[in-house]
């Protein structure tokens, strides 16, 4: 039998020894991105990816290996663990082949067949079961079983009660359930019906709907299960009877015998009344795992990309929050993100308080110099960038806007955490700053809300919550990690983010900061209250400090690194100070030319260790986020009136799901590209060909104003 690390290593297709050296970093402590950055010599370079997937795997094999134990357990007190037994739960690959063996042994509630054992039947039933060709006729062996003071008035009752302890016997084996569970999975056929055809619902398209369970996509699984749950939908599993019936009687009826008829209907009664039932739960339950699963790796796929957007550093900003009764909310905020300016106007009130507005705004950005304007994309957001444009053509200066997804913006400003940072401004202000800072840096301003609530999911409200936030909270812990934080600025959300920091630990930093000023040396941060040695060995090297004399300070350099990086310097005959400098950007050839295993040998360290210091050398504080393509700023309104087929656009993606692509062209509504119109190769799935932030050339090929609905494709564009 393999163990547990040899499984693990052939599933993931790396060496045994890597994985053995992952799951000791992880018993001792160590997080995700601390093992993926700087311990790459003993996992052979795995990314985040590879070292989350195998430590979801390595949870759920132990739970396994756990739950096999307590199984067996369970059975050898009732004294019916044979070593047959024991070594095929040993083998079994999955919780639910462990469940079968366990089955026939499991405490069970009060059910027809235990009464029937209570009634002194179960020597019936193994008579029954055996079927011997020379035995007599079950309707013959059940007259010696007749006992009226245990309840057992006939033959007939007798018999019946026998069928009852066979039905739950075959129901309860657990190769025959193995089998019958492949065949629902091959055979089975999902349909669907309206509760009420009379009422109409977004659930319309499955009020006559059939599909093949193995055809099922998780969207439709998902859709399904939720217009059941709301009472719209009536689904119903099947598979064809009598070819199900065939498997169970080859498996418990023997031909030629006096019992094959009675067991042929026991069989019969088995599949109708307990089998069937509880396997198309089963595959119901398997089904809602496998599309919950595919949601949530879809959600993280497009969160990823939303959080790793190219900030729109250096400038001052305009945030606007835009509404109909309560005004627009505005907010100019510093280069930071410092609160500069707030204001509510009414541009949607009537044309006097829009030019009321044009003008109050206008004197806003010229007082502060902005350069960019946000806008969020919620109720009132047509209006108000139409009159952004108009405002804008009327300043004479190099100003331009951008429609933000204000997703979880209003979560955010009316949060605990937004009343401590901004007491001074009420709810909707709040909002307007968020909506600023997330052009200007939206990793900053994203991790501050519950991923959740950011809206580049599908179905994320039905999802396991406990999944789902594992999941999420590990992308935005690897995207917080992979940018890096100064600490001197940082907010306690995202420093909460870093490696080996808690939420008690990033507030004391900031507290820290406040009280003493800003940190000068990665070594200070140890003076922190209750940041202990193995916390700063997880956090130094995903934490920037600009302020510090020492410049390796302000790199990915770990400081337990420091004098390899100062070794490096001396074998290539540079000085650390230069870092940065263009003639330090052939750093990596210089070293491969010098020759990166002897170099490495008298640094003290690995060669993936080594290229990393040689890296960070040649550019140090470097964001990943700035190689990415810059969002689409614009300066002009275009409305939905104005679109017409075949038209080409610049967009954004705002959201990857199972079915198509939603792209933002500047008209308010996001356009749909369906995944038969993603590119011109077969696809499983569209994040196969874009990703959440990903600028796009479409051409529109359908607009229904009425509906708000516009069709788009992505083919053959230019």
């Amino acid at each position: 039998m393999q163990s547990i690390t040899q499984l693990l290593a052939q599933e993931l297709s790396c060496r045994q020894e890597h994985v053995e050296n992952v799951i000791k970093l992880l018993d001792e402590g160590n997080t995700i991105p601390f093992i993926a950055r700087y311990r790459k010599e003993q996992h052979g370079s795995m990314d985040d990816t590879a070292l989350r997937t195998l430590e979801t795997r390595l949870r759920y094999l132990r739970g396994l290996a756990q739950r096999k134990e307590e199984v067996k357990a369970s059975i050898e007190a009732q004294e019916k663990l044979t070593p047959e037994l024991a070594q095929m739960i040993d083998e079994a690959a999955t919780l639910a082949e462990v469940e079968d063996l366990y089955r026939p042994y499991k405490p069970k509630r009060r059910t027809r067949a235990t009464i029937a054992k209570e009634q002194g039947l179960e020597p019936l039933a193994d008579a029954i079961w055996a079927q011997r060709r020379d035995m007599p006729s079950p309707e013959a062996l059940a007259e010696a079983y007749i006992d009226p003071q245990r309840g057992v008035e006939t033959a007939e009752a007798a018999l019946a009660g026998a069928s009852d302890i066979l039905a739950e016997r075959i129901s309860d084996d657990a190769e025959l359930r193995k089998r019958l569970r492949a065949l629902m999975q091959r055979r089975a056929v999902l349909t669907s019906a309206a509760a009420d055809a009379e009422k109409d619902s977004v659930y319309r398209l499955y009020y006559e709907f059939t599909q093949p369970v193995s055809k099922l996509q998780s969207h439709q699984i998902l859709a399904l299960n939720r217009g059941e749950k709301e009472e719209f939908l009536k689904v119903k599993i099947s598979v064809d009877r009598e070819e199900t019936l065939q498997i169970i009687r080859r498996h418990a009826v023997m031909p030629g015998t006096s019992a094959m008829e009675f067991m042929k209907s026991v069989c019969a009664d088995s599949y109708d009344r307990l089998i069937e039932p509880s396997m198309e739960r089963e595959v119901r339950s398997s089904l809602t795992d496998m599309a919950n699963r595919q949601a949530i790796h879809n959600f993280a796929l497009n969160l990823r990309p939303l959080l790793m957007q190219p900030p729109v550093k250096g400038a001052y900003t305009l945030g606007l929050d835009p509404g109909y009764s309560h005004g627009c909310k505005a907010a100019v905020v510093d280069p930071t993100g410092k609160v500069l300016d707030t204001a509510v106007v009414y541009p949607t009130f009537g044309e006097r308080q829009k030019n009321e507005a044009i003008a109050k705004l206008a004197q806003m950005i010229r007082r502060h110099g902005v350069r960019h304007i946000a806008i969020g994309n919620g109720t009132a957001s047509r209006e108000t960038e139409a009159m952004t444009a108009e405002m804008i053509r009327g300043l004479e200066a190099d100003v331009s806007y951008m429609i933000v997804n204000e997703a979880g913006a209003s979560v955010y400003s009316a949060s605990k955490l937004a009343a401590e940072e901004f007491p001074q401004f009420d709810v909707n202000l709040r909002s307007a700053v968020s909506i600023a800072r997330r052009l200007q840096d939206p990793l900053a301003e994203l991790v501050k809300i519950d991923p959740k609530a950011i809206g580049v999911g599908q179905y994320q409200h039905d999802m396991p919550e406990k999944e789902l936030d594992e999941a999420l909270g590990g992308v935005v812990e690897s995207c917080v990690n992979a940018v890096g934080v100064d600490v001197n600025t940082a907010s306690a959300p995202l420093l909460r983010q870093v490696a080996g920091l808690t939420a008690a630990t990033a507030k004391n930093i900031v507290a820290y900061r406040e009280e003493n000023g800003a940190f000068t040396s990665r070594a200070q941060i140890k003076k922190v209250p209750k940041l202990g040695p193995k916390a700063f060995e997880q956090c130094a090297g995903f934490l920037r400090v600009p302020e510090s004399r020492q410049v390796l300070d302000n790199t990915g350099v770990h400081p337990e690194s420091y004098e390899a990086a100062k070794k490096l310097a001396e074998l290539l005959g540079i000085d650390l100070k230069d870092a940065g400098k263009p003639e330090m950007a052939a750093l990596p050839e210089r070293l491969a030319a010098y020759g990166e295993s002897e170099a490495a040998q008298q640094c003290g360290v690995g060669v993936p260790t080594l290229r990393d210091i040689a890296a960070e050398l040649a550019r140090p504080g470097r964001d990943p986020r700035d190689e990415l393509p810059k969002p689409i700023l614009r300066t002009d309104v275009l409305s939905i009136k104005d679109l017409r087929p075949g038209m080409t656009l610049n967009g954004t993606v705002r959201n990857v799901i199972d079915f198509g692509v939603f792209v933002d062209i500047g008209v308010h509504q996001d356009g749909l590209v369906h995944i038969s119109q993603v590119c011109d190769r077969f696809i499983r799935h569209p994040s196969e060909a874009v990703s959440v932030g990903d600028v796009v050339k479409v051409a529109v090929l359908e607009v229904d104003e009425r509906r708000g609905r516009i069709s788009l494709t992505m083919k053959d564009v230019k």
